[in-house]
């Protein structure tokens, strides 16, 4: 595997100036449903009869990339069913879509132009993932549902009520029986049946028909929201031993799945809906891609500075989640800066180059990022509770947890960081120090080497730092903060941290020694001055166009360019 040493290139070249460099989702192209079909597989019926029993009157459609392209359909197929009478809905099924237009230039309703009316919004695009329910994006436009279509995480939501369409895909079951019966011939094999939740409605009769043919221990688990669950979103009983059963799965899982039940079952079978024999499967096998996982962990035990990356503001308890992972990176004497940038790409993360690694907090499917092409590594809250402990005290049987709400992120106990205002922080490190004024337990610690190149790491902890080096930034200290404290940088002194409100900010020290460029109006600037170097000087604020592209106004004389 090639990595990168240096940062890539940031500046978009002139042809792509227009292009997203958000990966896309790697959909299938759906092909075109009749109105009965988009009928069907939108469940327009049902997401009727539950807005109107929850009497929500501004509904917003949340549609993943490969289904915008039904979008308007929908959106006119409800708002059609919503405007007629319980009666005229009874008599509206799927033989009788007829009030469906084909036109989409000319539309037209049966809905009254009332305050009563209700407000359909498509949501074309997603904050995050389209499997997590967008309520940032619903709440921009006051909705009191978001109706989910296509395959979901399940992820409790926050804020939102959620109706979720699966929008059920065609399966052969005759092909799914023939593979089935091929990769397990002996019969009195335990097995669980799953399948992603676009194809999850074909499991029931699937189970009946492997019934009949002499499969009897079989498990069809039905689908819950519950992502922590021993199979995620599944519903299976407390008393039966997963590890005794194998996985038959359909279609082709995401892989945080994969991981997550690699150390749970037996073993796992993939029958793909891809195939083109359609009566073959794929045994997985998940040890490379833990191995790398692990891999990726360990190589940031060292790490002095982590981002948290927050992926969700959906998902339920994520902001205690990012707390809880603040205070267990502080715990262990080391940085954290939070930040939110919408859908993660490499050139979004490689903007902080002081960031040495990135913990995401997203739903259980988008926490695991692809590392390809990221200047550095990225992982999970689970991982980087590992990644945290002592070579000593990491021990991994292989188990890998995906959904942040099952982890206990806790720390154990805090480390002094020289910064505190507590009395008993004084108290603790003057019984650490030395005779030669020194902090002997910093000095008694054992020495950190990066597990990758083997050279000794001498900046694992910047939190942590001895208390002569501090000493000087807690004079007038109260409560906390400096007298007259700003959010600027502080200058420092020769052998002194660079803080900000008072206490030590490795940002702020990457900032003064690493950054090549600081910004206009840099509060180094008087620095520059006082070595004879040329200060950099702020740009003057000029007053720019306004209004449309047919003419713009120049000013307050209204003058047209």
């Amino acid at each position: 595997m090639t990595e990168l040493t240096t940062a890539p290139v940031l500046s978009t070249p002139e042809v792509h100036i227009f292009e997203d460099p958000t990966p896309t989702a790697t959909t299938r192209d759906l092909p075109k449903l009749s109105d009965g079909e988009l009928y069907d597989v939108y469940e327009i019926a049902r997401t009727v009869k539950e807005i109107q029993e929850g009497g929500w009157r501004k509904i917003a459609l949340q549609f993943p990339d490969g289904m915008l392209g039904d979008a308007p359909r929908v959106f006119q197929a409800l708002e059609i069913a919503l405007s007629k009478t319980p009666v005229e809905r009874n008599t509206l099924s799927k033989n009788q879509p007829s009030g469906l237009e084909t036109d989409f230039n000319n539309l037209s309703t049966n809905a009254t132009a009332t305050s009563e009316r209700h407000r359909i919004y498509i949501l074309a695009d997603t904050s995050y993932g389209s499997c997590c329910v967008d309520e940032i994006a619903a709440e921009h436009v006051d909705a009191q549902v978001v109706v989910h279509y296509g395959r979901s995480c399940l992820s409790p939501t926050a804020r939102l009520p959620v109706i979720y369409v699966f929008t059920s895909r065609q399966l052969s079951l005759n092909f799914v029986v023939q593979a089935f019966e091929n990769t397990y011939p002996v019969k009195d094999d335990k097995i669980v049946i799953m399948a992603d939740i676009t194809y999850h409605s074909h499991i029931p009769p699937l189970a009946a028909q492997l019934r009949e043919r002499g499969y009897e221990n079989i498990l069809a688990p039905e689908i819950t929201h519950t992502p922590s669950a021993m199979i995620p979103n599944r519903n299976l009983d407390e008393d039966i031993n997963i590890k005794d059963y194998s996985l038959f799965h359909i279609s082709e899982p995401p892989s945080a799945l994969l991981l997550t039940l690699s150390n749970r079952v037996k073993d796992m079978h993939i029958y793909s809906t891809d195939s083109t024999t359609g009566n073959e499967t794929t045994r997985t096998n998940t040890a490379r891609a833990l191995m790398r996982r692990y891999a990726l962990l360990t190589s940031l035990s060292t790490c002095p500075v982590f981002g948290i990356l927050i992926n969700t503001l959906s998902v339920t308890n994520y902001l205690p989640t990012v707390n809880s992972l603040a205070s267990l990176i502080r715990s262990k004497g080391k940085k954290s800066y939070t930040f939110v940038v919408g859908k993660v790409n490499a050139a979004k993360l490689a903007n902080f180059s002081e960031i040495g690694g990135w913990v995401v907090v997203g739903c259980w499917e988008s926490s695991l990022v692809d590392a390809e092409g990221l200047y550095r590594p990225v992982i999970t809250p689970f991982e980087l509770n590992l990644a945290l402990q002592s070579d000593d005290e990491r021990v991994w049987s292989g188990e890998w947890i995906a959904d942040f709400n099952a982890l206990r992120l806790q720390p154990k106990s805090a480390l002094v960081t020289g910064t505190g205002t507590d009395a008993a922080d004084d108290v603790d490190r003057n019984e650490n120090m030395g005779a030669d004024g020194e902090d002997s337990e910093e000095e008694s610690m054992a020495p950190e080497f990066d597990l990758r190149t083997g050279r000794y790491v001498s900046h694992s902890r910047p939190m942590r730092v001895p208390n002569a080096t501090v000493a000087e930034p807690r004079k007038g200290l109260e409560n906390g903060l400096q007298p007259n404290a700003t959010n600027k940088l502080v200058k420092r002194a020769k052998m002194e941290l660079a803080t900000v409100n008072g206490e030590v900010s490795p940002g702020a020290e990457y900032l003064k020694e690493k950054r090549t460029w600081t910004g206009l109006g840099s509060d180094f600037d008087q620095e520059a001055i006082d070595e004879g170097r040329e200060r950099e000087t702020a740009a003057i604020v000029e007053e720019g166009r306004s209004g449309v592209a047919r003419g713009y106004t120049v000013g307050e004389d209204d003058t047209r360019s």
